[in-house]
């Protein structure tokens, strides 16, 4: 019995950061490959700042409860970005739109 618990405890290893290649990314969430495939990766980010990362870009994957992140808030709100753009926003409103194109859009307006 005690041999059995030994072997259970001592064959579990937790989980490690690891730092891998985006291979997907969308509005939901990124696939990174590392030593292994970290699959539906929910990003995150420092608050207001939402980002969709470009396929081929270095993620670094840390586990939190079970699960893996790819550091930052939650993102939810890159539904209108492309790869590769950035949206600074703030709980106000006010909103910084960097775009592919090399235009800014700041509160909707194209600068």
């Amino acid at each position: 019995m005690w041999l059995l618990d030994y072997i259970t405890k001592n064959s579990l290893k937790e989980a490690k950061s690891a730092k891998g290649d985006v291979t997907f990314s969308d509005a939901d969430s990124v696939c990174v490959n590392s030593s292994l495939e970290h699959r539906n990766v929910q990003m995150v980010a420092p608050y207001g700042i939402y980002y969709n990362p470009p396929v081929g870009q270095q993620s670094v994957v840390l586990p939190v409860d079970g699960a893996f992140v790819s550091l930052g808030v939650v993102s939810n709100g890159t539904q209108s970005l492309s790869e590769g753009e950035l949206k600074l926003c703030s709980k106000g409103g006010a909103e910084i739109v960097l775009k592919n194109d090399g235009t800014v859009l700041i509160n909707g307006k194209v600068f």
